[in-house]
């Protein structure tokens, strides 16, 4: 079993690859002014080796060769997307492993250019030259904002969510490029979002669906009752999925509050 176990670990390390990671946003901790702010695209993550796409694990996305054959030689990294509040579509289309037409609605909306010299502004200038010379319909590139101070940094992220967005990204422009998770790259929220695996399912007297017993990674298990609609109660995910939820802040015993159901995540 020990065997067995580090070679999943070997194996799993042999395919993922390096990226850059974002810290969570304290408001007040952090100087601000002069940083970037982009909105947080609610889509799968994708990077562009030069010849393919991969998720963040490494995996091979299997994008239609339309979709990819006119992408620059260099890397990139991004976020696979079709618009706000549509998680969903945006997995299943990018997801599959047969890629359909629907592709057509994806565009891919990078945030980075890893491994190139300079400092961030620099290196998108990079994308943005590239661009000027090979336009492509499916590659853009992130709106970034000059950020003045923190009032300014939440009446944009009010804006955002007020249209159904998921938050902002805050990246120092300064630093050359860098992988890991580092407070250079700060994500912004109005809650926290977890995963969690699917342990039980709870019933009515009736035999209705009430709710989702979830177990968190550090062995942690909660109801999950909020945030389902009509339909997903009809047919709720079953033992062994696992869920992302959002939720605000943790209680004295160490579980979400105010945990409201956000959807499956489907296997890559």
């Amino acid at each position: 079993m020990k065997l067995f176990l580090i070679f999943n670990i070997l194996i799993f390390n042999l395919f993922a690859i390096e990226i850059q990671k974002a810290k969570t946003y304290n408001h007040g901790k952090y100087n601000i002014s002069g940083w970037y702010m982009s909105e947080k695209l609610d889509g799968i993550r994708a990077y562009w080796d030069g010849v393919e796409l991969v998720s963040k694990n490494g995996n091979k996305i299997h994008a239609p060769k339309w979709f990819i054959q006119n992408f620059p030689k260099f890397e990139l990294d991004g976020e696979l997307w079709t618009k706000r509040d549509d998680f969903e579509t945006i997995q299943n289309i990018v997801l599959d492993k047969t890629p359909s037409k629907q592709w057509n609605k994806i565009s891919y909306n990078v945030f980075e250019i890893p491994n190139q010299k300079g400092n961030f502004s620099e290196r998108l200038n990079i994308l943005q030259k590239w661009l000027s010379k090979n336009p492509n319909n499916y590659i853009r590139i992130i709106e970034q904002i000059e950020c003045k101070n923190e009032k300014h940094l939440n009446i944009y992220l009010e804006e955002l969510i007020k249209n159904k967005a998921e938050g902002i990204i805050l990246k120092n422009p300064k630093p050359n490029y860098f992988t890991g998770r580092s407070k250079d790259v700060l994500k912004v929220k109005k809650f926290f979002d977890k995963e969690a695996r699917v342990v039980g399912i709870n019933h009515n007297k009736d035999g209705s669906f009430r709710s989702l017993k979830v177990k968190l990674k550090n062995n942690i298990t909660f109801n999950l009752g909020n945030g389902f609609t009509k339909k997903q109660r009809i047919n709720p995910p079953k033992i062994g999925d696992i869920v992302t939820f959002k939720y605000y802040s943790y209680t004295k015993y160490g579980k979400p509050k105010f945990a409201s159901f956000l959807r499956i995540r489907k296997k890559e």
